[in-house]
């Protein structure tokens, strides 16, 4: 069995959760990270590619009164962070190729067995889909699933973002059950064992370090809070 990490953070917003995981990626406490996010307050955040003032758009047209937005590093499209279960997997990805629809299938079927170990069931959208681009509409992420999404009777409960950091690789995932908080420790549990089983780890707790949370508030202000990052296209 190989070593992992569930790392315990303080309350963050969304500028900080976005920063936690790229100060993990950069401090790298272990080679497997597991982090469930602690939420400050609710948040928005968009996908790398997608741009700035269709984001806007889409989020006035929802009627969304959340003020507190910023661009993932990772992909994909608009997540509304409200009631979520919000969680990212940092693990190995040697080289500079991979081919993200295998890390999906990977990640999103070990999730999807160990719920079914549990007696729930959902099921694994197996079809060609478009994915998020520069020039696709934004839209709200759960209201368009693409190939390789977790549903529940036909809608959207679990997806997730990737993006190579070096070596490894940052997994950014939202689960949006009705009880994803209500029932947050089943939830919690069934990811941590379905990650634990997959990549073989037994799991150590532990609080983020010192250094990477100073790095966390670095990064938060130079980065995720700035117009620069967040107006880049």
């Amino acid at each position: 069995m190989t070593k992992g990490i569930i790392i315990e953070t303080p309350p963050l917003d969304v500028y900080g959760q976005m920063a936690a995981d790229e100060a993990l990626c950069e401090t790298m406490p272990a080679r497997h990270i597991l982090r469930f996010y602690n939420w400050r307050g609710p948040g928005i955040t968009f996908g790398y590619s997608q741009r700035r003032r269709a984001v806007t758009e889409a989020i006035a047209a929802a009627g969304c009164g959340i003020k507190d937005a910023t661009r993932r590093p990772t992909g994909g499209g608009i997540v509304f962070h409200e009631t979520d279960l919000t969680f990212s997997f940092i693990f190995p990805s040697p080289g500079a190729y991979f081919e993200p629809g295998k890390t999906y299938d990977r990640l999103h079927r070990a999730i999807n067995e160990q719920y079914s170990r549990l007696g729930i069931s959902f099921d694994l959208l197996k079809e060609k889909t478009r994915d998020y681009a520069v020039n696709d509409p934004a839209m709200d992420c759960f209201a368009k699933p693409v190939n390789m999404d977790i549903l529940y009777n036909g809608k959207k409960v679990l997806g997730g973002a990737l993006r190579k950091f070096g070596e490894h690789m940052l997994y950014q995932a939202s689960f949006q059950a009705p009880d994803a908080r209500a029932k947050a420790a089943l939830h919690r549990d069934a990811v941590t064992k379905a990650l634990g089983t997959e990549f073989a780890l037994e799991w150590e707790t532990s609080e983020m370090s010192g250094a990477a949370l100073q790095r966390t508030g670095e990064i938060a202000e130079s980065k995720y809070r700035t117009d620069a990052w967040n107006d880049r296209i």
